[in-house]
C-alpha cells in the first residue's frame, strides 16, 4: 500500500481504526482523500484478522464536506465522475464484510454525512453536528445523500434536511434516528470501541451474513426479504461457528467460535 497523506490507520488487535486527518481542511473529503480511503478498505476486504472498523475524524469534525475548490472547477463531464467515485466509496463501506462503525466527532456535512450513513452504525459526540448543506453552495447530495437520508430517516425529514440545507445537533439527529447513539466527546472512542470489541465477541460468520441480509433486504419486497434471510439461515446451520455456538449454550460455556 502507497504511504497514506490525508489517513491514520491503526489495527488494534482485531478492530481496523481509520482516522480522516486533514484538521486544517476540516477533514474535506477531497480526491487524493477518496482515493485512499478506498485504497484502505479494498486492501483489509479479505483480512480476516479484522473483525471490525472503526471511521472517524481528526480534531474537531468527522469529515466536514467535500473540498468546493475542486467542486467549483468542476463542468458537466467531471462532476459525474467526482459523484461516481463518491458513490463507489460510499457502497465499498456500506458492503465491506465486517461491521463499519462511524465515530462521529465533530462536524458530518455533505460528503462526510454521506460517508457516516454509508456506515453501519452511527456513534455522535453530543458536540457533533450534521446535515447536507449542498443547496447552498448550488448543488445537490453526490454521494447518496438523496437515497440513504430518505431511507433512514423517511421521505419528509429527508427533504426538509436536503432542501433547507439546515445543520442539525446530535441530539436532533438522534431523535430522528440519523445516528443511533450519542455520548459526551471524552466518551466517544471508547463507546466506539467497547461496541466494536462487544461485535467481535459474536460468530463472525453470524455476523457478516446478518449484515448482508440486511443491506440487500431493504432493497427487495418483505417477501423476498424474508426468502434470503430463509436461505441464509439454512446456510449458517451448515457452519462451524453455529455447531460451536449451539454447543456452547447447551454446556454452558462460552464459544470460542472458529469463524468458519
Amino acid at each position: 500500500m502507497t504511504e497514506l497523506k490525508n489517513l491514520l490507520v491503526e489495527k488494534r488487535d482485531d478492530i481496523l481504526m481509520i482516522t480522516v486527518n486533514r484538521e486544517k481542511a476540516l477533514n474535506a473529503l477531497n480526491d487524493e482523500t477518496i482515493t485512499e480511503l478506498q485504497q484502505v478498505f479494498n486492501n483489509h476486504k479479505d483480512d480476516k484478522s479484522i473483525r471490525c472498523v472503526i471511521l472517524t475524524g481528526a480534531g474537531k469534525a468527522f469529515v466536514a464536506g467535500a473540498d468546493i475548490g475542486e467542486l467549483a472547477a468542476a463542468d458537466v463531464t467531471k462532476g459525474k465522475a467526482v459523484s461516481e467515485k463518491g458513490l463507489k466509496l460510499m457502497d465499498t463501506i456500506q458492503n465491506y464484510p465486517r461491521p463499519v462503525i462511524a465515530a462521529v466527532n465533530g462536524f458530518a456535512l455533505g460528503g462526510g454525512c454521506e460517508m457516516a450513513m454509508a456506515c453501519d452504525i452511527r456513534l455522535a459526540s453530543e458536540k457533533a453536528r450534521l446535515g447536507q448543506p449542498e443547496v447552498n453552495l448550488g448543488l445537490i447530495p453526490g454521494y447518496g445523500g438523496t437515497q440513504r437520508l430518505s431511507r433512514l430517516v423517511g421521505r419528509g425529514k429527508a427533504m426538509q434536511l436536503i432542501l433547507s440545507g439546515e445543520m442539525i445537533t446530535a441530539a436532533e439527529a438522534h431523535r430522528i434516528g440519523l445516528v443511533d447513539e450519542i455520548y459526551p466527546p471524552e466518551q466517544l472512542m471508547e463507546k466506539a470501541l467497547e461496541l466494536a470489541k462487544l461485535i467481535n465477541s459474536k460468530s463472525p460468520v453470524a455476523v457478516k451474513m446478518a449484515k448482508e441480509c440486511i443491506n440487500r433486504g431493504l432493497d427487495m419486497t418483505l417477501e423476498n426479504g424474508c426468502k434470503l434471510e430463509m436461505n441464509k439461515f439454512g446456510d449458517i446451520c451448515g457452519t462451524e461457528d453455529k455447531k460451536e455456538g449451539t454447543a456452547a449454550f447447551l454446556e454452558k460455556r462460552k464459544a470460542n467460535f472458529p469463524g468458519k
